[in-house]
């Protein structure tokens, strides 16, 4: 009876033993189980503020350049066009073929008369970008206090992402130099100079050879001569940089630039500029490489 009691009691214990070592084995499971649950809420939390953080940054980033477009639809009713003029429409003939330019004065100063009203509103405004056929289709400014200035703004000088086309603060305009370069945004939305890398085709370059810049000070015809990937080099980098480009102290040095433009851009341009000619230089971000852009060259057409 006595063994038989004792080995009851050994079982009870080893029942009640297997019994707590499951109940901690459960607790630990549940736990494991509520970790896991929180770290998974944790995650889903996480996820969803970052897709969240995206989509309102995509669609601010999709607003802001249809306030941008909208800005330029705004500015381009403000333009004096007359029957003759075509400013729209680039001829892809000589500039002689243009109807003569016509000035009113304002403060002092000849403007070209259809851009009176642009130049009234804002006197940094320098001139009129159009490349028939695109979306590039905007006026131009140049700040001479903060090359940058309108990176970030629009023509009006409040903030936009889109920013507006701009000139360098080493160009001059009004006495032209050699060459004139102008800064653009590369817009995921196909704006601004988005449609400019395209010119990395050659059956894109065939489609669009010439672009039309009209200024405060006169009316100009333009024809792409170059157009190739680059970037933006450290200081002490000794070789061809576009963006330092302005004025040729002699032939050589303007030869050099249009040989340097010509021998990157990835295939052949039979046009070419000589020294005397005016060039444009419009530049942007690409992302090939580091600090990369893009870049067409043309010369002004006689």
């Amino acid at each position: 009876m006595e063994k038989g009691k004792q080995e009851d009691n050994k079982k009870n214990k080893q029942d009640m033993a297997g019994k707590q070592i499951n109940n901690e084995k459960g607790k630990q499971t549940n736990s494991k189980r509520k970790k896991n649950s929180a770290l998974y809420w944790i995650l889903l939390v996480l996820l969803f503020t970052v897709f969240a953080g995206c989509l309102i940054y995509l669609v601010k980033y999709f607003w802001e350049s249809k306030k941008s477009e909208d800005k330029v639809d705004e500015l381009r009713e403000l333009v004096i066009i007359d029957e003759t003029d075509g400013m729209h429409q680039p001829s892809i003939g000589t500039a002689s073929d243009a109807p003569k330019d016509t000035f009113e004065e304002v403060d002092g100063k000849m403007i070209l008369s259809k851009f009176v009203n642009l130049y009234k509103r804002n006197n940094d405004f320098m001139g009129w970008l159009t490349i028939e056929g695109t979306v590039i289709d905007y006026p131009v400014m140049q700040s001479m206090y903060d090359e940058e200035y309108y990176l970030r703004r629009d023509f009006d000088k409040e903030y936009s992402y889109a920013g507006t086309l701009f000139i360098d603060t080493s160009c001059n305009v009004e006495k032209p130099s050699d060459n004139i370069v102008i800064y653009g945004h590369h817009m995921n939305t196909g704006k601004m100079f988005h449609e400019l890398e395209e010119y990395d085709e050659e059956d894109y370059y065939e489609k669009h050879k010439f672009i039309t810049f009209d200024t405060i000070y006169g009316s100009g015809k333009y024809e792409v001569i170059a157009a190739y990937r680059t970037q933006i080099y450290d200081e002490d980098y000794t070789g061809f940089k576009y963006y330092e480009f302005f004025d040729a102290r002699d032939s050589v040095e303007f030869e050099n630039y249009i040989s340097n433009s010509k021998s990157l851009t990835p295939y052949n341009i039979e046009a070419s500029a000589k020294y005397g000619d005016s060039l444009i230089t419009l530049s942007t971000c690409a992302y090939h490489t580091e600090n990369g852009r893009f870049v067409v060259v043309a010369r002004k057409m006689e």
